[in-house]
């Protein structure tokens, strides 16, 4: 039988930290307040574009797999924060790797993205339809933040993750999965000003509109009951979890799931603290870093969960392959800047008017 396995790993993040003594300086707010809330610290901010972000974390992961460009078919590149419309953001990133021989597309299913591309990319392996995905998550969401709404510019910061899926035949990839929406309650995580319908008569800069406690109360149902579904589904026990990946929304969230799935604080992997909420990005990253840390064994039974827009929600029970050590690695970094994170801002929101630095 034909398995699909995660076969590399990698990760960008932009150097330009936003922490949170930072945004207290520029909106009404606390480090106390923003931690105890969601357990964030610090967020990044890109000086790069997200095609960029895209391509380091992709490189690293083709390393990673030992492969070469030229063996991709497939990039899927999951993202709600395109650089444009047309075309796909995908087409800058295949044209910046140079991966000649791939196909590519953006899949946009907000946070819950990377987890919906992943089942999609596993599906076509299993099925021989592809041999080689690069599955990618990235996401810019400093370009559409209104700094002067404390509920949301706190939470949500830029970067990517990458994986490449190839087939095996050992038993890998997803055994069982959970993809949700609820249309109806779309409004309560939007942004606005985008797309070609556009409210009212006004063109306004696009930017995120959360009803925060609506969002709050059905993540953490939707992000429990998806998890504890893919894992019964796996036939799995409590014990059997090595390790739980969620989206990195809000430690409160995380800490909702995990205790519905009886999860000791070792079988749950948080990196909320230093990069919030990246939404599509979150669970590459953090598996980037899970296994770099060696907290993901050969043959771990990991849990993918993730909540966003839409609104959707998704899990994945997913067996990991044999190999958690990368083929090879590269030395490309992200080109360094002299910008500050004020520079940053400015330059990102002139649409917004100035900020006001207290």
């Amino acid at each position: 039988m034909r398995y699909a396995e995660i076969t590399g790993w990698g990760k960008a993040l932009p150097p330009t930290v936003l922490s949170n003594a930072d945004l207290e300086q520029i909106v009404e707010t606390s480090d106390e307040w923003i931690t105890t809330r969601s357990g964030i610290k610090e967020r990044r901010i890109s000086h790069v574009a997200a095609s960029d972000l895209a391509e380091l974390a992709a490189r690293r992961a083709v390393a990673a797999a030992g492969i070469e460009m030229g063996q991709i078919d497939l990039i899927v590149n999951a993202t709600c924060t395109p650089e444009s419309i047309i075309p796909a953001s995908a087409s800058y990133v295949q044209a910046k790797l140079g991966a000649k021989n791939a196909g590519a597309m953006d899949l946009n299913a907000n946070c819950s993205g990377f987890v919906y591309s992943y089942v999609t990319a596993d599906a076509l392996v299993r099925s021989g339809a592809v041999d080689t995905v690069l599955l990618i998550g990235v996401e810019r969401l400093s370009w559409v933040l209104d700094y002067t709404d404390r509920t949301t510019c706190i939470l949500f910061g830029d970067g990517a993750g990458a994986v490449v899926l190839q087939p095996t035949d050992q038993e890998a990839g997803v055994l069982s999965s959970v993809l949700g929406v609820d249309g109806t309650l779309a409004d309560l995580l939007c942004v606005n000003g985008d797309g070609t319908v556009r409210p009212g008569s006004t063109l306004t800069a696009p930017r995120i509109r959360m009803e925060g406690s609506d969002v709050f109360r059905l993540a953490v149902t939707a992000m429990a009951d998806a998890s504890e579904t893919v894992v019964g589904q796996a036939g799995w026990g409590i014990d059997d979890i090595d390790l739980l990946i969620p989206h990195q929304a809000n430690q409160r969230i995380i800490g909702a799931t995990s205790r519905r799935l009886k999860l000791d604080h070792s079988q749950v992997f948080l990196n909320i603290h230093a990069y919030g909420n990246t939404s599509a990005a979150t669970i590459p990253i953090a598996l980037t870093e899970a296994i770099e840390a060696e907290r993901v064994p050969s043959r771990a039974n990991l849990v993918f969960a993730a909540f966003g827009g839409g609104l959707t929600w998704a899990a994945a029970a997913v067996r990991f392959g044999a190999r958690v050590t990368p083929i090879a690695e590269v030395d490309d970094q992200l080109p360094e800047t002299d910008q500050s994170v004020w520079d940053l801002l400015a330059a990102n929101f002139e649409s917004f008017g100035r900020l006001d630095i207290q």
